[in-house]
């Protein structure tokens, strides 16, 4: 591996970044569920990078970059219920969202570089 430490990962620290920022932007939302869903499921980004890599193998660590894919595309859903709801606007939900594609492009340009490396070995 490139990297040592899962904190070092690049799209680790962009994912890291939209949970931050997601949690930020829902503070004054008063539906508590969909408040609690789109925070839970921004965690889970970064939190199945962290712990795909931890596990030590390809084969996990890209089991884990799925499942934090799919949970991209879960957010992304999310976001345009919350905007549809009027919690954000067409603007700010446009913008989350397309940092949340770039996320999950990254995730999926990081799981074919493992696939490359593992052909190559």
């Amino acid at each position: 591996m490139l990297y040592k430490r899962f904190e070092d990962l690049p799209i680790w620290k962009s994912a890291f970044e939209i949970v931050v920022r997601i949690y930020k932007e829902t503070e004054k939302i008063r539906d508590f569920t969909l408040k609690d869903h789109l925070r839970r499921t921004a965690l889970s980004i970064p939190s199945n990078i962290a712990e795909g890599f931890e596990r030590g193998s390809s084969k996990e660590f890209m089991r884990f970059l799925f499942i934090a894919k799919g949970s991209s595309g879960e957010l992304r859903t999310q976001l345009r219920i919350a905007q549809q709801m009027g919690f954000f606007s067409s603007k700010k939900c446009k913008e989350l969202i397309s940092d949340v594609e770039n996320i999950s492009r990254q995730i999926m340009g990081l799981i074919e570089s493992i696939k490359k490396r593992k052909l190559n070995k």
